[in-house]
C-alpha cells in the first residue's frame, strides 16, 4: 500500500460561505465583516484556482469538478469529508454531521472519476448512520496511515468511535483512537477534524501533542508512530490555530514528493520545523486565507486523494 498519490479530487465552489450549520463545533470559522457573500467566493475562487495551478505547475494530477449552485452546499470545497477513494478499488461514503453538507455526495462525481479512467469495484456506504445521528466525516475525521494499516482518529461529534471501528476491520487496519482539545472562549473544547492537529506523510508525521489532554493517550499516539518509523515534528496549539496541521504529502512529476499546506500554516512553522520537513520532502505552499477564514479548514481539506487504479 502507498502512503501518498499522484491525484486529487477537489470542487470548486460556486456559492463558498461560512457555514452556520457547521460553526456549532468548528471553531476556527469566523464572521468576515463588511463582506457580500458574493465577495467572499470571488474571493475563495481565486485561492482556488491558484492552488489547482500550483499543484497542478509541479506534475499533481488535480481532477477539479464544478459544483453546482443547487442544492446549496457552502463547503463543497472540502470533499474529503464525504468520500474517500482506496487502492483495491473501494469508494467510502460517509455520514455527515451538518444536514446540508450531506447534498454534497455526488454520484455524477464517481461517473467523471471513471471516464478519466479509474476503477471503481467497490461502494461502502455509512450514510444511514445520519439517521441515528452518528457520524464519520471521512479523512478529516480518521488520518490513514495505509502503508502500516493504522487509523489515527480524534473523537469529536464528527467521528463516532463504533463508526472508525467499523471502517478499521473494513480495511484491516488497528484503530489508534484518542481526545484532542483546543482552547475556546467557552474552555477546553473537542477538536472538530483529527485533520488539523496531525499529518502523517511516508516518513514522518506532524502532530500537536499538546492537543491530546490524556497524557495515556498521548503516549499511545506517540508510539505509535514511532513503531510505524515516523520521524515526529511537533507543533503548538498556536501554529494548529493557523491550519500547520492541515497539510497532506502528494506525488508530483517524477514522483516526487511535496507538503502541501496554506501560506498562513507555512508562515506560523519556525525553522526548525520546516528543516525538518524539508529533509523528507519540498513544500508547497498557497494562500488560502478566505477559505480557512470562513470554512475552518485548508489546504487538506481541499484535497480527496484518489488511491482508486487506473485502467
Amino acid at each position: 500500500m502507498s502512503q501518498i498519490t499522484n491525484s486529487v479530487l477537489m470542487i470548486r465552489p460556486v456559492a463558498f460561505r461560512m457555514n452556520e450549520q457547521t460553526a456549532v463545533n468548528n471553531y476556527y470559522q469566523k464572521v468576515l465583516e463588511n463582506t457580500t457573500p458574493a465577495t467572499v467566493n470571488a474571493k475563495a475562487q481565486l485561492e482556488f484556482d491558484a492552488f489547482v495551478e500550483k499543484l497542478g505547475s509541479v506534475g499533481v494530477n488535480v481532477v477539479v469538478v464544478e459544483d453546482t449552485i443547487e442544492p446549496n452546499t457552502p463547503d463543497s470545497i472540502f470533499p474529503n469529508n464525504w468520500i474517500s477513494f482506496h487502492e483495491n478499488g473501494d469508494v467510502v461514503l460517509y455520514p455527515m454531521f451538518a444536514q446540508n453538507r450531506r447534498q454534497e455526495r455526488r454520484e455524477d462525481i464517481l461517473d467523471m472519476l471513471e471516464e478519466k479512467g479509474f476503477i471503481i469495484e467497490n461502494i461502502i456506504d455509512y450514510t444511514s448512520a445520519e439517521e441515528d445521528n452518528i457520524f464519520l466525516e471521512g479523512t478529516g475525521s480518521m488520518i490513514l496511515d495505509r502503508e502500516n494499516e493504522k487509523v489515527y482518529a480524534a473523537l469529536s461529534p464528527r467521528a463516532d468511535e463504533e463508526l472508525i471501528i467499523e471502517f478499521c476491520e473494513e480495511f484491516f487496519s488497528d484503530p489508534v483512537i484518542f481526545e484532542a482539545y483546543q482552547d475556546t472562549p467557552d474552555g477546553r473544547k473537542l477538536i472538530y477534524h483529527t485533520n488539523v492537529m496531525m499529518c502523517v506523510a511516508d516518513e514522518f508525521a506532524v502532530i500537536c501533542a499538546d492537543c491530546i489532554d490524556d497524557k495515556q493517550e498521548r503516549k499511545i499516539v506517540l508510539d505509535h508512530l514511532k513503531k510505524s518509523g515516523k520521524e515526529i515534528i511537533y507543533i503548538t496549539e498556536d501554529q494548529v490555530n493557523n491550519f500547520a496541521g492541515n497539510m497532506l504529502q502528494v506525488l508530483g512529476a517524477n514522483d516526487k514528493k511535496y507538503l502541501v499546506m496554506s501560506t498562513q500554516a507555512y508562515n506560523s512553522l519556525n525553522k526548525g520545523q520546516i528543516n525538518a520537513i524539508e529533509k523528507h520532502c519540498e513544500i508547497l505552499h498557497s494562500s488560502l486565507d478566505t477559505i480557512e477564514a470562513c470554512g475552518g479548514g485548508s489546504a487538506r481539506c481541499m484535497l480527496a486523494e484518489i488511491f482508486l487504479p487506473q485502467e
